[in-house]
């Protein structure tokens, strides 16, 4: 597979390692279930998001093709409702971005 360095390193930029996430809709044969929270544990050189699901699963993202958002603050242990950024994190393919197979 050909990647875009460029197109990695945006991601890395934009998804730091830490960074909670919501999963809104994952294309897989076996996907993680949607609303299931996880924490971004790196960027590989395919620009696939590393993720490690609060139900243990560490199935990666693929920005193209699944939807998730960012959580911008949660409370732990006190069961308050998270306020998460509304808008679907999708990263729109130019000639800058574009990756190849």
């Amino acid at each position: 597979m050909v990647y875009n360095e460029k197109k990695v390193e945006l991601l890395k930029q934009r998804y730091p390692e830490g960074t909670r996430i919501c999963l809104d809709h994952m294309e897989d044969i076996c996907p993680v279930e949607s609303g299931t929270k996880g924490t971004i544990i790196g960027i590989d050189d395919i620009g696939s998001i590393m993720v490690k699901w609060d139900n243990g699963r560490t199935l990666n993202l693929l920005p193209d093709e699944d939807k998730f958002h960012t959580i911008k603050h949660e409370q732990t242990e006190e069961n308050i409702e998270c306020e998460e950024i509304t808008e679907t994190e999708d990263i729109e393919e130019s000639e800058e971005m574009d990756m190849s197979m």
